[in-house]
């Protein structure tokens, strides 16, 4: 019975720490979440672009452009970034590495939202530079 316990702890334990589903369940939910984000900016829905911002990434840009977010959105030059290269989970974050683009993500209760997109790496070890990010 002890040992049933401890591995009832562990398993509770790893859920806690590690997010709901496992590493390769969340990275295919962030893959789906960048596709979904990838389709709306190519059908220039910018409402649903808007709820596929996380919370304080669709506050900074509204607030930053003194508009609404839906037409902040549409006044930034996101580029399209076509199919899905590469995957990084890490917990509740998310890096997905497009053809010609990379957005960050993280994990909410509803799903995954985009924290920042529009990045290009930059050289020396910098932050990538992002057209639309959170505070």
């Amino acid at each position: 019975m002890r040992r049933t316990g401890t591995l009832i702890l562990a398993s509770l334990l790893g859920l806690a720490l590690g997010g709901c589903g496992s590493a390769g369940e969340r990275s295919v939910d962030a893959s789906a979440a960048a596709t979904e984000f990838e389709r709306l900016l190519s059908s220039a829905d910018f409402k649903g672009l808007c709820a596929a911002l996380a919370p304080e990434t669709r506050s900074e840009l509204a607030e930053s452009e003194k508009t609404s977010c839906a037409e902040a959105i549409a006044a930034q030059d996101i580029p399209f970034g076509g199919a899905v290269r590469k995957v990084d989970v890490y917990g509740r974050q998310a890096r997905v590495v497009l053809e010609s683009d990379t957005l960050f993500l993280s994990q909410f209760r509803d799903g995954w939202k985009v924290v920042a997109a529009g990045c290009t790496p930059r050289s020396g070890g910098l932050p990538y530079q992002c057209t639309i990010k959170g505070g």
